[in-house]
């Protein structure tokens, strides 16, 4: 039984190509990230929306580049969908997390937190759950609601990030009009 489970085969190499830009494309934006931030410090380091949103927002990019990364080790089918499973439901946990949060905080609209987007940011997460499922089962076919994951999580985590420093942007120009 686990002979039949290590030996299955592995994905096609073509998977492994777009993992390689996916993985590398999230890499650059956790860095950007990571520039963006620290160029905002005083900003988000003052105000909790903020500091919640970039942070789930690096975990979740740190959670798609996991995925690229268990995509391009080479191994069997289910044993990514096992590794792919665990690193979606550990996904999943950020959104939910977030929104409890979000829950109890004043002000938490004025940073710009969106229900919407944490709902797609579940959604995501759900999909690239039922794909790695697919994948324990041995079904190439799972890489493409897997895929699907990973580019929902990546362009909201893009849009999330955006909204972010529009958010800071208008803080500080209220506080320069105040400042007047």
């Amino acid at each position: 039984m686990i002979d039949a489970f290590i030996s299955s085969p592995s994905l096609s190499p073509t998977w492994h190509e777009l993992y390689l830009m996916l993985g590398s494309s999230t890499a650059a934006l956790i860095g950007l990230l990571f520039v963006a931030a620290s160029l905002h410090l005083a900003e988000i380091a003052n105000e909790s929306i903020y500091r919640l949103r970039s942070q789930f927002t690096t975990l979740i990019l740190l959670s798609t580049l996991l995925e690229a990364i268990a995509v391009l080790v080479p191994q069997s089918m289910p044993f990514l969908g096992i590794e792919l499973l665990a690193v979606n439901l550990w996904g999943l946990s950020f959104p939910l997390t977030l929104i409890s949060r979000v829950l109890i905080m004043p002000k938490a609209r004025r940073g710009g937190f969106s229900f919407r987007r944490a709902a797609i940011f579940i959604a995501g997460y759900l999909v690239g759950i039922f794909g790695a499922v697919i994948l324990v089962r041995g079904r190439e076919w799972g890489m493409y609601p897997v895929t699907v994951s990973y580019s929902i999580l990546l362009m909201v985590s893009i849009w999330n990030g955006w909204m972010i420093l529009q958010g800071i942007g208008q803080g500080e120009r209220v506080r320069k009009t105040l400042r007047k």
